[in-house]
C-alpha cells in the first residue's frame, strides 16, 4: 500500500460529525480511523494520500456514520490550508515510526525475558510461538498503513528474527497428517474456512473435507479442527487458523495477515483490528447467502482466502533503510 512519495500529489479529506448516540460510535469511528492510518488534522478532519484503498475506506466509514445519524464527507485536495505536502508526509512518517517503536520495544522486553531464563517452563515454550505470531502480525498491520517507508522496520524485523533465533518451536511433523480427511462443523464461518485453506496450502495438499456436529461423529480416521475438546481448534488467546499456524510453525508475512483478519472476524477483541477485516466479513456473509451445500461454500471460501493471500503476498516489499521523520515547527505550517 506504500505510496511513492513523489507521485503523491493530492489527499483525501474525510470530515465527520457524529451524533450523541450510540455513545460508542464515537470510539468505532476513532478506531477505524486509527486501523486504516488515518491523520487528524483538526478536529473532525481526517487525511489520506489519495489512493483507491482510502478511497474504499473512507466510503465505508461514511456509511457507517450516515446510518448511524450523523454526517460525513469525503474531499479530494490537492493542498491542505497551512499544510504543505512535506510537513504531512513527515506526520505520517513520524506517527508509523512511533508504532514500530512501541512494537519494536514489546519485542525487546521479551527478548530480554528468554535470556534471563535459563530454562524455559513448559508454559513458556508453548506461548512464545503465538506470542511471536502477535509480533508478526503487529508488524505487517503497521506496515500496510506505512505509505512513505517510516524509520523503524527493519529494527523491528530483526529483533523478531532474534526472538525466533533464540526460540525456535519444535513443528510438527506434517507427514502424518497427509492425505488426510479434515473434519469441522457444518456451516463454515471465517475461522473454518481459513484453516480448511491453510491445511491444503501448507499442510496437507491432498487434505479432503468433511463435515460433523461434534468430535463425538468425526470418522475414525478423520482429523477434526475448530471443534470444542480437539486439538486443532481455539487455545488460550487464539484461533482456530493461529493454532495450526504455530503448531505446523507456519512463517510467512502473508499469512500473518490473514490471521490478524481471521482473528479479529472470529474473536472480535479487537487486538489486530485489520482494515480489510468489514470487507472479508462481507464476503463471507454473501457466500454463505449465497450457498446451501456446505462443501461448495467451503470451495469457494477458500478460493476467496486464495486470493486474498496472494494480493498480500504481492503488496509485501523487501525491506529497505527508512529515512528518520524530521517534524517541521508548527509556524511553519
Amino acid at each position: 500500500m506504500t505510496v511513492p512519495a513523489q507521485t503523491t500529489s493530492r489527499w483525501l479529506l474525510f470530515v465527520h460529525q457524529l451524533p450523541s448516540h450510540p455513545s460508542n460510535l464515537r470510539v468505532r469511528t476513532w478506531r477505524r480511523l486509527q486501523q486504516i492510518g488515518a491523520l487528524t488534522i483538526k478536529q473532525a478532519v481526517c487525511v489520506l494520500p489519495d489512493t483507491p484503498a482510502a478511497r474504499e475506506a473512507f466510503g465505508l466509514l461514511k456509511t457507517e456514520v450516515s446510518s448511524a445519524g450523523g454526517s460525513a464527507s469525503v474531499f479530494a485536495a490537492e493542498t491542505i490550508d497551512r499544510w504543505s505536502d512535506d510537513t504531512l508526509l513527515e506526520e505520517f512518517r513520524k506517527s508509523r515510526q512511533d508504532a514500530y517503536g512501541a512494537l519494536a520495544r514489546d519485542v525487546e522486553k521479551q527478548l530480554k525475558r528468554t535470556r534471563r531464563a535459563r530454562t524455559p517452563r513448559v508454559s513458556s515454550t508453548t506461548a512464545l510461538p503465538r506470542l511471536l505470531g502477535t509480533f508478526r502480525a503487529r508488524l505487517v498491520a503497521i506496515d500496510a498503513i506505512d505509505f512513505f517507508g517510516s524509520a523503524g522496520r527493519d529494527r523491528v524485523i530483526g529483533l523478531i528474527e532474534q526472538l525466533e533465533t533464540r526460540n525456535t518451536p519444535a513443528a510438527s511433523d506434517t507427514t502424518m497428517h497427509r492425505r488426510r480427511l479434515w473434519v469441522t462443523r457444518p456451516r463454515p464461518g471465517v475461522d473454518r474456512i481459513a484453516s480448511a485453506w491453510l491445511i491444503r496450502r501448507f499442510i496437507d495438499p491432498d487434505a479432503r473435507f468433511g463435515f460433523a456436529m461434534d468430535r463425538e461423529t468425526v470418522p475414525e480416521q478423520g482429523v477434526p479442527f475448530d471443534m470444542s475438546g480437539v486439538e486443532f481448534s481455539h487455545h488460550g488467546e487464539g484461533c482456530t487458523f493461529e493454532t495450526l499456524c504455530t503448531v505446523f510453525d507456519i512463517r510467512d508475512d502473508a499469512v500473518a495477515r490473514v490471521a490478524a483478519i481471521v482473528h479479529e472476524l472470529d474473536l472480535k477483541d479487537a487486538q489486530f483490528a485489520p482494515p480489510e477485516a468489514p470487507t472479508v466479513a462481507a464476503m463471507i456473509q454473501g457466500l454463505q447467502l449465497a450457498n446451501t451445500d456446505d462443501d461448495a461454500l467451503l470451495a469457494q471460501g477458500m478460493t476467496m482466502v486464495e486470493s486474498l493471500y496472494r494480493s498480500f503476498a504481492q503488496s509485501a516489499r523487501a525491506p529497505a533503510p527508512r529515512p528518520l521523520a524530521r517534524l517541521k515547527k508548527q509556524g511553519s505550517r
